[in-house]
């Protein structure tokens, strides 16, 4: 598979039955696996142009979409935080092996926390752009929090597509209970955040705050000073592309 290429994703399927699309090509490890942020899939132009780098470096890639997302089968609406690292660990358990590298962003950076806390002999480091740990929390008002105690869920309008911005109840919960910055962030790897301080979702520092929970002693902060939360200009992309070659250069 290239890039370029038109063929139909690929599917691992849950234990009930839900198939997850993903695309991979072999290379050498670690193996980059890229995660989405919420309601986007990985066909994201950030996803699509690390791959395109890893496949010209002979570097092995996985991209997926977590059920209810992109290609995948599901309903967004039934998705938690949860369900979708769970997703992330079925791929890294039954389909990767070895050591590998997660980038992830915005709420895939959350989940590639998650996950590297999950499976710490698996996990070799971390690229977070415009990470977003702990968003059910900073990122909703009191009047949101009761709203979808109310009414179940929230739906907003976003800039990033057509379609509403939902989150359900389920989903909040979910992020609520595996909230990440009110205490030491037990990974030891490297990790590497990238943070806009133009981004209007993502408060910026909440790049400094992750950095000081990690309890690693290799983490670094990367602040682009207009930057905005996609971070996916060519100039960001190519900062991307840099700091993921960096880490891998000393794993």
């Amino acid at each position: 598979m290239t890039i370029a290429d038109p063929a139909p994703p690929a599917f691992l399927t849950r234990p009930d039955g839900l198939r997850l699309a993903y695309r991979h090509s072999e290379g050498t490890g670690p193996t980059l696996i890229f995660l989405p942020g919420y309601m986007s899939d990985m066909e994201g132009g950030k996803a699509v142009a690390l791959h395109g780098w890893a496949q010209a470096q002979g570097r092995a890639m996985l991209r997926l979409d977590y059920v209810g997302n992109g290609a995948s089968e599901g309903r967004f609406a039934d998705g938690t935080l949860a369900s979708w690292r769970d997703d992330v660990l079925l791929f890294l358990d039954t389909l990767i092996e070895g050591a590998v590298v997660l980038v992830g962003s915005s709420m895939g950076g959350w989940l590639a926390l998650l996950v590297a806390l999950a499976r710490p002999d698996r996990v070799a480091g971390v690229v977070g752009i415009a990470a977003a740990p702990d968003f059910t929390e900073w990122g909703f008002t009191d009047a949101d929090k009761a709203l979808l105690r109310t009414e179940g869920r929230i739906e907003e309008p976003t800039p990033y597509g057509d379609q509403p911005y939902v989150t359900t109840l389920g989903f909040w919960e979910s992020g609520q209970a595996l909230r990440l910055l009110e205490t030491e962030i037990a990974i030891d790897c490297p990790v590497r955040l990238l943070h806009g301080q133009a981004d209007a979702d993502v408060p910026w520092e909440i790049a400094i705050r992750s950095a000081a929970r990690l309890r690693s002693s290799d983490v670094q902060t990367l602040l682009v000073k207009d930057g905005d939360h996609r971070l996916s200009r060519d100039g960001d992309i190519a900062l991307l592309i840099r700091t993921v070659a960096s880490l891998l250069d000393i794993l």
